[in-house]
């Protein structure tokens, strides 16, 4: 095959990813072609084309213990089946039970830290013919380059938060030195982008504080400002450095998590409520994970919703 696409360190990762699939629809035609992620046990669509055999929408998922790629990252079948059905490991994969897959090709993309990104993947609902199998090290050939697309943005993506770790005036809450509405939606804007991009785990957290009020009335203001910032130090303490933290207005709170597990949010909301009792701080928690099918504002909104259900049980920590 000529003209493979040219991909270089200086392409962002959507950019590479179109070139490639593109190339692919045009030399390798298949009912579906796309760059999957894999992340808290789904494996979601992150690119694929509208117009597919399958009629898959972008940010669609599966379980990924169920899917066909699993067996394949875990070598227990062939990167290459021009025919599912012969092939044993993958012909029970729970998946073909949600779709028809005649035949399959694909490679594993490689994050960082060497965990399994996703997959550049092939399916067709008929099985091909045994030419298909000539596709194999091309996939290994351009995964290989994707790897190295992928480091290259993620490195360029570090740069750019720690360097947005250092608040200007206008995005500092003067109270308690956090980010302040504006200073939020801007740095949110740059992780959208990110997740968008990537498709990398990421939560949303919600705090309210619950006694604001009882303070301000009986030990006035300047003991209710104090109750803020101790609420604001306690949440620094239990986030890391670069994930946004925000007073939004009032009692209200914000942080983003970016590539951060819903396991591992559990576990960090568990210390953000710790930090908070230790400061004598009482505040209704709730959070919710994003999704590339329906966003940040669905996950802002799922956030809300179990922070106000924590808050109307009188417990300090909901997921959504």
């Amino acid at each position: 095959m000529s003209g493979l696409p040219a991909l270089t360190a200086g392409m962002t990762f959507d950019q590479a990813v179109r070139a490639v699939l593109g190339y692919l629809r045009e030399h390798v035609p298949m009912g579906l072609w796309t760059v999957t992620r894999v992340e808290n046990g789904r494996q979601t669509f992150l690119y694929l084309d509208e117009d597919n055999a399958y009629a898959a929408p972008q940010g669609a998922s599966s379980d990924w213990e169920g899917s066909i790629c699993v067996r394949m990252v875990a070598g227990e079948g062939p990167r290459v089946a021009h025919d599912v059905e012969a092939v044993p490991a993958y012909r029970g994969a729970p998946v073909r039970q949600l779709q028809d897959i005649g035949a399959y090709a694909a490679a594993p993309i490689n994050d960082t830290d060497g965990s399994v990104f996703g997959t550049l993947c092939g399916l067709d609902p008929r099985p091909r013919g045994e030419e298909l199998l000539a596709v194999e090290p091309l996939l290994t050939l351009l995964t290989s380059l994707l790897d190295l697309v992928l480091a290259a943005d993620r490195a360029r993506d570090a740069a750019v938060r720690e360097a947005s770790v250092a608040l200007t005036d206008a995005e500092t809450d003067v109270l308690t030195g956090l980010l302040n509405r504006r200073g939020w939606e801007a740095r949110v804007a740059a992780e959208r982008e990110r997740f968008e991009r990537l498709g990398d785990p990421t939560v949303v957290v919600v705090l309210d504080l619950d006694r604001l009020k009882d303070v301000n009335d009986r030990d006035g203001h300047a003991a209710g400002d104090a109750h803020l910032i101790a609420a604001a130090r306690a949440l620094s303490s239990a986030v890391r450095t670069y994930d946004p933290t925000a007073r939004l207005g009032g009692d209200e709170f914000a942080v983003l998590m970016a590539g951060c597990t819903e396991d591992r949010a559990a576990e960090r909301v568990e210390l953000i409520t710790a930090a908070l009792h230790e400061a004598g701080v009482a505040g209704s928690i709730g959070w919710a994970p994003l999704s590339v099918l329906s966003g940040f504002p669905a996950a802002l909104a799922a956030a809300d919703a179990a922070m106000y259900a924590a808050k109307r049980a009188g417990r300090h920590t909901v997921c959504s």
